[in-house]
């Protein structure tokens, strides 16, 4: 395999993909890319056996073939390379050599034949909607994923498809976050994934905000997202997740209203002297006003008071303060609207007048 590519050109695809590469692998395959090229150009893959990133490069191929190599060193010679260097690359006989300007590197392969490839997978759903609202569902919910839970299904990002939407939903047990976005399903049934956590922190990573479509394809044991010259599949969690529906708090009675930056800025300075094992802040709920309350071990206190649109009873409830500060991270609103029902129950909080994303916090004993 034989073609001149400039620099840029190979780098960006290669930056895509590289996170599908992990730094420490017991399959020495796992640390290369697969470089297939043809009359159209050159695709590249990179895999970790469970997430998967295939970019397309369109170019001229002087010799076209396959082969591997070294994934991460590849992308440093790019990266070190000046901007406007033009590459050489010449593949054959267990090794590959690249030339630029005055630089010339000889790197090992592997035979392609040996690249793991998670092949065509069975379509049993697809669903098209904008990059940046698939982007949105994302960010508005994967914080509050587990991380390495014993209860594996907790571990990963529930997509909900239904008729005339697409949702998404995580929880750690302690948290839950959910969005919708409206779009055109044409399904009886509902079908429920759960996609592993690092394939949802690439989706992240690989999104852009851009209205151009994405084709979102689902199957029994894997999810494809493609979207121009970037094919991202990933293996599923095998699991059951929760009825999120019957933990969003349907009953509260108490509502509060509050600017949300203001909310944000107190609790991060109040976060300063919470403990810092439990991270507890004591909410004080009476009239216009919002105490805010935090202490530790070291018998050091904070308090912050914040205007607030309330006419329910005088309540006091505690959370994990880094809970409370996740969720106004991404509200998408000036103001966020709490409903509580007791200090003993969970608290739901929002954008004032929107059901689109919904956030449920549990109390914590202080």
């Amino acid at each position: 395999m034989r073609f001149n590519v400039q620099r840029e050109t190979l780098l960006r695809p290669l930056q895509q993909i590289i996170g599908a590469v992990e730094r420490r692998q017991t399959m020495p395959m796992l640390g290369n890319v697969l470089l297939r090229s043809n009359d159209s150009g050159l695709t590249m893959t990179a895999t970790d056996l469970e997430v998967e990133l295939v970019a397309g490069v369109e170019m001229d191929i002087a010799t076209s073939g396959e082969i591997t190599l070294p994934a991460r060193k590849l992308l440093d010679i790019c990266r070190a390379l000046p901007d406007d260097a033009n590459l050489s690359i010449d593949a054959s006989e267990g090794k590959a050599v690249i030339r630029a300007l005055r630089s010339r590197f000889v790197l090992a392969t592997l035979p392609a034949a040996d690249f793991p490839m998670l092949g065509d997978i069975r379509v049993e759903r697809s669903v098209k909607l904008p990059q940046v609202e698939l982007k949105r569902l994302i960010d508005c919910t994967a914080f509050a994923m587990a991380q390495q839970d014993v209860r594996y299904y907790l571990n990963g990002l529930l997509l909900h498809v239904r008729a005339g939407s697409l949702r998404t939903v995580a929880t750690d047990g302690h948290r839950l976050a959910t969005c919708e976005f409206k779009t055109d399903v044409e399904s009886e049934d509902s079908v429920q994934v759960i996609v592993p956590r690092k394939g949802v922190h690439e989706l992240q990573r690989l999104l852009g905000d851009t209205d151009r479509d994405v084709q979102l394809e689902l199957s029994s044991n894997h999810i494809r997202v493609s979207v121009p010259q970037l094919c991202f599949t990933s293996k599923l969690i095998d699991g059951r997740f929760p009825d999120y529906d019957r933990v969003i708090p349907k009953d509260g009675n108490n509502t509060v209203f509050v600017d949300r930056e203001a909310f944000r800025q107190a609790l991060s300075r109040t976060a300063i002297l919470s403990s810092e094992k439990y991270r507890g802040v004591r909410l004080s709920l009476n009239g216009a006003t919002m105490r805010i309350q935090a202490h530790n071990p070291d018998h050091e206190e904070a308090e912050e008071e914040v205007e607030i649109d309330y006419d329910g009873e005088a309540l006091e409830i505690g959370f994990n303060v880094n809970y409370l500060l996740d969720v106004l991270t991404v509200v998408e609103s000036d103001s966020v609207e709490i409903r509580f029902k007791d200090p003993n129950s969970s608290a739901l909080l929002k954008a004032p007048s929107s059901e689109q994303s919904l956030y449920v916090v549990m109390p914590m004993r202080l």
